[in-house]
């Protein structure tokens, strides 16, 4: 049933997870390896004419060098940058937390920070999710509301709907448009436009003020939008700025909008590869319904039926077209009932055995109407089931 179905969903999601990281790690070691190997060669020689240059022994160079790396960690850096755990650095590091952000530049060194940052963790990142789900709540709330006033627009253009905006006309266009809700397509379409306006735009500033390229400004917008962070670029690190204070705000507000944006964003690609698995099970599960289907009938193809005799020269060949030889199909009366009326007598049973075949591929029982079914708004748990439930709140006539 429909346990049996989310199990299915389940392991073929996680196969294609697994696929999918395979994937990228063959990708990501072609690229990078040989540069990291170069890099590799290149410091080793840099270090072998350090200390020839300088006669050190290479043992007290690595210590040195080890000590630094302590210091970095810690926040110590080469180039002057802002202080680490001043209010401003605190507030920026607190911000990387409850987003998940993470960027790693700064991280807590004693043992009392260590221990609050779990629990202060543990309750900010919850209360960001909630945020986030909120937001995304009203978005979606908005976006359907946009999305159906313009269908409601072109529907009084084609003279379907009344000027006055009334639905009594009883049209099937009227109809319709009471159950209407946007397509997951088109919402995933204005929030991939909606992130790549912001990004752009953020990059506009990061670009001179931070002294990157447009490309590694975009690069840091992606990886810090989708919570990612890796941390090799972080912004709002110098310990000087030109319009300082702006420019952190204008951060602040960047970072936050690109957050809600990405974290929506994704959620809507849940539901589309929710869709495409959905899809991948149903015609696995088609073909194998056709081999039972078909087993089936050629096991019971022979069958007699009481009160519809017919002779040997009725027999349909309509759903199987094997021949069957003068011994094939003789039962001690001698006559043999066609296929054609097998499946009428067992009308009624093969109805319900194809309904239960289609729910146990699709996962659920099939009362979706027709639109819900090409939105694919249906289901979901968390994120999903507050996009769900607000598309279809928003279908409702206000």
């Amino acid at each position: 049933g429909r346990l049996n179905a989310d199990n299915a969903r389940f392991l073929l999601l996680a196969v294609l997870i697994v696929l999918y990281m395979l994937c990228g790690a063959a990708v990501f070691s072609a690229i990078e390896l040989p540069t990291e190997r170069e890099a590799k060669e290149r410091w080793e020689e840099r270090l072998e004419n350090f200390t020839r240059r300088h006669n050190l022994s290479r043992a007290e160079l690595r210590h040195f060098l080890r000590e630094y790396e302590e210091a970095s960690v810690a926040g110590i850096r080469v180039d002057d940058i802002r202080p680490r755990w001043d209010f401003t650095g605190a507030f920026y590091f607190v911000g990387t937390v409850v987003s998940t952000i993470g960027f790693g530049m700064t991280t807590p060194a004693t043992i009392g920070g260590k221990i609050f940052l779990i629990f202060y963790g543990l309750i900010g990142c919850a209360g960001t999710i909630l945020f986030f789900n909120l937001f995304l709540e009203r978005l979606i709330t908005v976006i359907a509301y946009v999305m159906k006033s313009c269908h409601e627009r072109q529907l009084r253009r084609k003279g379907a709907l009344p000027h006055n905006g009334r639905r009594g006309s009883g049209t099937s266009e009227v109809d319709s448009l009471a159950g209407w809700k946007p397509s997951v397509y088109y919402v995933m379409l204005i929030l991939c436009v909606a992130s790549l306006i912001i990004s752009c735009c953020a990059s506009a500033m990061y670009t001179p003020i931070e002294g990157w390229s447009y490309f590694d400004s975009l690069y840091f917008c992606f990886v810090a939008f989708s919570t990612i962070g890796f941390g090799d670029l972080v912004s709002s690190q110098n310990i000087r700025y030109e319009s300082q204070g702006l420019y952190r705000f204008g951060n602040f507000v960047f970072i936050l909008m690109g957050v809600c944006c990405i974290y929506s964003l994704f959620n809507v690609i849940s539901i589309v590869i929710k869709q495409s698995i959905n899809w991948i099970l149903k015609k696995f599960a088609c073909k194998c319904c056709h081999r039972c289907q078909r087993r089936l009938f050629r096991s019971r193809r022979n069958v007699v039926m009481p009160g519809n005799v017919r002779s040997r020269r009725n027999i349909s060949i309509e759903t199987d077209a094997v021949n069957e030889s003068d011994t094939d199909g003789r039962r001690l009366s001698g006559e043999m009932i066609s296929m054609k009326d097998f499946l009428a007598s067992n009308k009624v049973s093969l109805a319900i055995m194809q309904k239960q075949l289609s729910e146990t591929a699709n996962g659920y029982p099939r009362q979706m109407s027709s639109n819900s079914k090409q939105n694919g708004f249906s289901g979901g748990v968390g994120a999903l089931a507050i996009m769900n439930n607000r598309l279809a709140e928003t279908s409702v006539d206000r």
